[in-house]
């Protein structure tokens, strides 16, 4: 797999490129700011962009979708409940195809009712779900600190500990973790019950 994580914009977003090395194409995830850069990145890499795929719908994350797909006739992959314009609409356990990749969909509200999280050979993409030592924030439109709860206790920490971390922003002190990691050191995600979890994300 050829997988890079790009730096954009000015709000410390990350998008990321997947290149399936035997077919050359590939998505990219998040296209919110810079797409020359990104898509100069592609075609360095040679890998044409068959998908942009959306963790969610927020606007730093979709910005760029239009973009994209105007320079490189790629498919929109978003949750189905996304208000995005979509050509693939995808829903939890479901699987993206990019050439001979699989990328899993793990469905993740609670920072958004439409969030997604993907796993692809030993990586997940956590969007703005799960950051390196923090989580997203819950008290935008749509958002649920119960959902969040059952979306990082239940679905993300059931994942390896050795399953790589990459967030959608550089809100931590390094760029990207593990599951083990964040298990350990991330003070959001020390075990709480799911009531202790709802009072501690309304907390000032």
């Amino acid at each position: 797999m050829n997988f890079k994580q790009v730096p954009v914009g000015t709000m410390q977003n990350f998008s990321y490129i997947i290149g399936d090395e035997r077919t050359h194409t590939g998505a990219v995830v998040d296209p919110a700011w810079e797409v020359d850069k990104l898509l100069s990145l592609c075609r360095d890499n040679g890998i044409t962009v068959s998908q942009v795929i959306n963790t969610h719908s927020h606007h730093d994350h979709v910005e760029g979708n239009d973009a994209v797909v105007k320079r490189t006739g790629a498919k929109v992959v978003t949750h189905q409940i996304s208000p995005v314009r979509k050509d693939i609409a995808v829903k939890d356990g479901d699987s993206i195809e990019i050439g001979s990749l699989s990328v899993h969909v793990i469905h993740t509200p609670g920072h958004c009712l439409d969030h997604i999280c993907l796993l692809v050979e030993g990586k997940v993409l956590t969007g703005d779900t799960l950051f390196v030592g923090e989580c997203g924030r819950t008290d935008l439109s749509g958002g649920d600190p119960g959902a969040m709860y059952d979306s990082l206790f239940t679905k993300l920490l059931t994942l390896d500990d050795q399953i790589e971390v990459y967030p959608g922003h550089d809100y931590g002190p390094k760029p990207s973790s593990t599951i083990g990691h964040e298990r350990e050191t991330n003070y959001t995600l020390k075990p709480r019950t799911k009531q202790e979890f709802i009072r501690f994300m309304g907390e000032p």
